[in-house]
C-alpha cells in the first residue's frame, strides 16, 4: 500500500469538507424536533458510500430512525467485513460553555470542534474514506458491508429487530467498529471490553400542586428533599452500590488479567490535573482504571424539580425528576438489573410520595478475545501506523448493541477505535485531533489487508 499516505495527502482537504458537511447536520436522536435532520444524514451517509464506490446503499427503514446499509461484494469466497457506525449524536446542552457553535466545526490547535466530531463521525467517516481509498485503487482485499444507524446514543432501541429481519444480507466474517478511544495518541490501544447499561428516570411526587415553602414547609414531604436522600442511600461509605442483588453476577477479574490491565500507562496526576479535581473517589479495593473499566457503577445523570430560573421563588415543588444509570459488567443482566433498581428504589421511597420510573434504555456488556484473527490484524494494522504495539484494554463506556450483534447475528466485533479522552465526547467543545482522523484512514485500510491474509490461513 506504498500509494495510501500519498491518497491521504491529495485527498486531505476534501476528506475534511465532507466530514464537515455530515457533521452540520444535528441528528440529535433524543430530540424528536430533529426526526428531519436524521433522514437527511442518513441520506448523506447513503451518498458518501455511492460516491466512495459502494454498488449498494440504500436508507432503510426500522421502527425508529432510518439504518444505511452499503456493499461491495468483490468475491463471494472472500472474507466479508461488516462495518458498524452511527450517524446520531448526543444533546449540546449546555450551550453557553461551547467556544465556537456545535454544529460549525472549527478547526483549532490541529483538532476539529463540533458535536459528534469524534463520537461518531469523525471516527465513522475514516471507514468511508479508507473504502474510497481500497476500492479507487484496487486494494481492497475483501467484500465490505456497512451498518449505519441512527438510535445509539439512544440504545439502538430499534436495530435488533431489524438485524433479526435481516440478518442474512448482514452475514459477515467480522463486524468492524470504531466507536471508542485510545489510550493516548502515541500509545494506541484496542478496546476488548465493554461495559453494560442500564438507565431510567424517576418522579417522585408529593402534593398535587407545587405550595407556597413558608405556609406548607416542614408540614409536607419535599419531592427534592426525598428524591436527594434516596439516591444518597444508592451508595454507601466504601462505595458500593447498595441494591440488594446488585453484585449477584458480576464476573471478579483474575489476579493476572488485572496485573495485564495495571500494565497500560495512566498517571493519576495527570487524570485529576485534566479533570480539575483534587481527589478520585469510587468503589474501595480498585484502582481507578479498574473502576471505570471492571467493576460496576451508579450515577445519577441529571436532577431536577422546582423553580431554577432567575431569582427567588419559595416554592414547595410537586415533582422531582432524575435521570440514573448504572454502568454494568460482563455477565450482568440489564433486564435483571433493572427489576432489581425498581423494586428497591420504590421499597425505600416513605408513603408521604409517590415513585414512577421509567426503563429507557440498556444493554449488555461485551468481552473480545485477544486470540482471534480480527484482533490480531487490528494490533498488526496499529503496528504499522503507529509503530508500537497496542495495549489491550477496558473501557467504562458502553455500545449496547454490540452484545446484540453476538446473540442476533452470531458475529463478534473488533472495536478498533481512534478517540481520546480529551476528545471530550458528550460535553461541550467535543473535538477530534486531524491526526486521528487520519491516521484512523491509514490503519484501517491495513486491517483489511491482514484480516484477509489471516483468514487464509
Amino acid at each position: 500500500m506504498k500509494d495510501l499516505k500519498t491518497y491521504i495527502g491529495n485527498n486531505r482537504e476534501r476528506f475534511l469538507e465532507e466530514l464537515i458537511g455530515l457533521i452540520r447536520i444535528p441528528s440529535i436522536s433524543s430530540q424528536s424536533e430533529h426526526k428531519e435532520d436524521m433522514k437527511k444524514a442518513a441520506e448523506y451517509w447513503k451518498q458518501t458510500l455511492l460516491k466512495a464506490g459502494a454498488d449498494r446503499a440504500e436508507v432503510m427503514p426500522t421502527d425508529g430512525n432510518p439504518v444505511v446499509y452499503g456493499e461491495k461484494m468483490i468475491d463471494k469466497n472472500a472474507p466479508t467485513i461488516l462495518v458498524y457506525a452511527h450517524y446520531d449524536v448526543m444533546p449540546v446542552d449546555p450551550l453557553d460553555l461551547w467556544k465556537s457553535l456545535p454544529f460549525e466545526p472549527e478547526i483549532r490547535d490541529g483538532k476539529i470542534y463540533a458535536r459528534g466530531a469524534d463520537d461518531d463521525k469523525g471516527q465513522s467517516f475514516m471507514h468511508a474514506k479508507a473504502f474510497e481509498y481500497m476500492v479507487k485503487t484496487g486494494n481492497l482485499p475483501c467484500n465490505v458491508k456497512f451498518m449505519i444507524e441512527g438510535e445509539e446514543e439512544v440504545g439502538s432501541v430499534s436495530l435488533e429487530k431489524w438485524c433479526a429481519e435481516y440478518k442474512e444480507m448482514l452475514k459477515a466474517d467480522i463486524i468492524l467498529v470504531s466507536d471508542t478511544s485510545m489510550i493516548a495518541e502515541d500509545i494506541p490501544s484496542i478496546t476488548t471490553g465493554l461495559r453494560g447499561l442500564a438507565y431510567w428516570q424517576v418522579e417522585v411526587t408529593g402534593p398535587n400542586r407545587d405550595l407556597h415553602s413558608g405556609l406548607f414547609g416542614g408540614a409536607v414531604a419535599n419531592p427534592i428533599n426525598v428524591l436527594s436522600k434516596m439516591i444518597a442511600g444508592m451508595t454507601d461509605e466504601r462505595g458500593k452500590i447498595t441494591i440488594p442483588g446488585f453484585y449477584d453476577d458480576v464476573m471478579e477479574v483474575s489476579r493476572k488479567e488485572r496485573e495485564m490491565l495495571a500494565k497500560a500507562p495512566f498517571n493519576i496526576e495527570e487524570y485529576k490535573k485534566a479533570i480539575d479535581v483534587k481527589e478520585l473517589s469510587g468503589e474501595e479495593g480498585y484502582t481507578t482504571t479498574e473502576r471505570t473499566g471492571i467493576r460496576p457503577t451508579f450515577d445519577v445523570c441529571g436532577i431536577w424539580g422546582g423553580y431554577t430560573g432567575e431569582g427567588a421563588k419559595t416554592v414547595l415543588p410537586s415533582k422531582a425528576y432524575a435521570k440514573i444509570s448504572t454502568r454494568l459488567v460482563p455477565n450482568q443482566n440489564y433486564k435483571v438489573i433493572e427489576k432489581l433498581f425498581k423494586e428497591y428504589f420504590e421499597s425505600i421511597a416513605p408513603k408521604s410520595v409517590k415513585v414512577e420510573i421509567i426503563p429507557l434504555h440498556g444493554g449488555q456488556g461485551y468481552v473480545c478475545p485477544i486470540d482471534t484473527p480480527s484482533y490480531k490484524a487490528a494490533e498488526k494494522a496499529y503496528q504499522t501506523v503507529y509503530g508500537k504495539t497496542p495495549v489491550p484494554t477496558r473501557s467504562g463506556g458502553s455500545i449496547p448493541i454490540i452484545s446484540t450483534f453476538e446473540e442476533v447475528l452470531g458475529i463478534k466485533s473488533i472495536l478498533m477505535g481512534f478517540g481520546l479522552e480529551s476528545d471530550a465526547i458528550h460535553s461541550p467543545n467535543e473535538n477530534f485531533p486531524l491526526n486521528q482522523f487520519f491516521n484512523g484512514i491509514e490503519a484501517i485500510p491495513y486491517f483489511y489487508k491482514y484480516f484477509a491474509e489471516l483468514m487464509k490461513k
